[in-house]
């Protein structure tokens, strides 16, 4: 058995964690199946990760790493609101694309395993998904692009809407998801609650 790095290994057990819960669903997760997944011994796993909850807790860092740094730096980048929030949708979807609705697993865990400090990091996240659509969206409506009147909080919950959307999808539909310039079509329908009215 080939003896990897902390770092290497901690990813594998947890992209396998991911693999066996999107296929198999989270009841029929075991330490034995992760074991065999990632091809060590169940005492292995448990050098890595104490529990699920400390893996669990292991994916949400990568989620705040990977994707809330990325969103984080589309919404503070410069260039027009416009291409920024297509960015941001885009960069958003493609992550649950790759990720198999991921977030949508951690809030499930979250809102069924009563685990104080997992809820209030995935509200965090939530929460921070919101506040940079807002933010791109305010930015948007100063700029002149955006019609000054619309609500700002009513157009991030809508934008809020399609990733959630599109998670429950990807769990749910056995036939996939037409993916094909979602990106695209999701920004138009964004482009049409904040179009300048006449």
């Amino acid at each position: 058995m080939e003896r990897k790095p902390t770092e290497i290994r901690q990813e594998e057990i947890k992209r396998a964690f991911l693999e066996i819960v999107d296929s198999e669903g989270l009841h029929n997760l075991s330490t034995r199946k992760l074991a065999e997944k990632v091809g060590v011994t169940e005492g292995a796993l448990f050098r890595h990760f104490k529990s699920k909850r400390d893996i669990v807790l292991s994916i949400v860092d990568s989620v705040e790493q990977v994707l809330m740094n990325s969103l984080q730096n589309i919404a503070m980048s410069n260039g027009s609101s416009k291409e920024r929030l297509f960015k941001f949708l885009c960069v958003h979807v493609k992550y649950l694309i790759e990720n198999s609705g991921i977030t949508m697993l951690l809030f499930s865990e979250a809102a069924h395993s009563n685990d104080p400090e997992l809820k209030a990091r995935m509200l965090n996240i939530l929460n921070l998904q919101r506040q940079l659509a807002k933010k791109i969206i305010q930015d948007g409506i100063v700029s002149g692009e955006w019609d000054s009147s619309i609500q700002v909080e009513n157009v991030a919950m809508l934008y809020m809407g399609i990733p959630i959307s599109l998670n429950i999808e990807l769990i749910l539909n056995p036939y996939g998801v037409n993916t094909d310039n979602f990106c695209k079509r999701m920004m138009c329908l964004l482009e049409r609650a904040l179009k300048k009215t006449q």
